[in-house]
C-alpha cells in the first residue's frame, strides 16, 4: 500500500470511529477514542477552548495546508488584532489556535485563505478568502468553528 493510500485510509478510520458520550460543564459532547497508530496526528490539545476543523468538500479529505488566521476585535471596535496565524494539519485541524488561558468575552475572526488553499491544487476558487466573524461571551467554554469548503461554496456553524 502506498503511502498516500495509507494515509488516506488512516484517515478514514479516524473519521468513522465510535464516539463516546462523555459530559463536561453540564453538558453532553462527543469524544472520540484514538485509532490506533495515529500518534496523535490532527488532536487538539484538551486545554484549546477555540479550534476549527476544514473540510474540503471536494475530495472528501480534510484541507491540509491551508493557511488561516485569529484575529480579535479590540480598541471598542475599531481594529483587529492578530493572535495567531497557522496552516491545517494532515487531518484539517490547527492544533492549540488559541492556548488555554487566552480566551475571553469578545467579537473574533478566523480568516482562511482559501484562494491559496485551491492555487496550491491548481484549482479556480470563486471565494480568494473565507472569514468567520463570531461573539464569545462566556470564555469558559469551548468553541469549535468548523469549516466545510469547496471552489464554490462554503459552510460553517458552531460546532461542540
Amino acid at each position: 500500500m502506498s503511502s498516500g493510500a495509507a494515509w488516506r485510509l488512516q484517515t478514514l478510520q479516524r473519521h468513522l470511529r465510535s464516539p463516546e458520550r462523555v459530559w463536561t460543564q453540564g453538558r453532553p459532547h462527543t469524544r472520540v477514542a484514538a485509532s490506533p497508530g495515529a500518534q496523535g496526528i490532527g488532536m487538539e490539545p484538551a486545554g484549546s477552548p477555540l479550534t476549527t476543523h476544514v473540510l474540503d468538500t471536494a475530495s472528501g479529505l480534510p484541507a491540509q495546508g491551508l493557511c488561516l488566521r485569529l484575529s480579535r476585535l479590540e480598541d471598542r471596535g475599531q481594529q483587529w488584532t492578530e493572535l495567531r496565524r497557522s496552516y491545517t494539519d494532515p487531518d484539517g485541524r490547527c492544533p492549540g489556535l488559541l492556548p488555554a488561558g487566552q480566551m475571553k468575552a469578545g467579537t473574533y475572526k478566523l480568516s482562511f485563505d482559501t484562494e491559496g488553499y485551491w492555487q496550491k491544487r491548481g484549482q479556480e476558487s470563486f471565494y480568494p478568502y473565507v472569514e468567520v466573524v463570531f461573539t464569545i461571551t462566556n470564555e469558559t467554554h469551548k468553541f469549535h468553528v468548523p469549516l466545510l469548503l469547496s471552489p464554490w461554496s462554503y459552510t460553517t456553524y458552531r460546532g461542540s
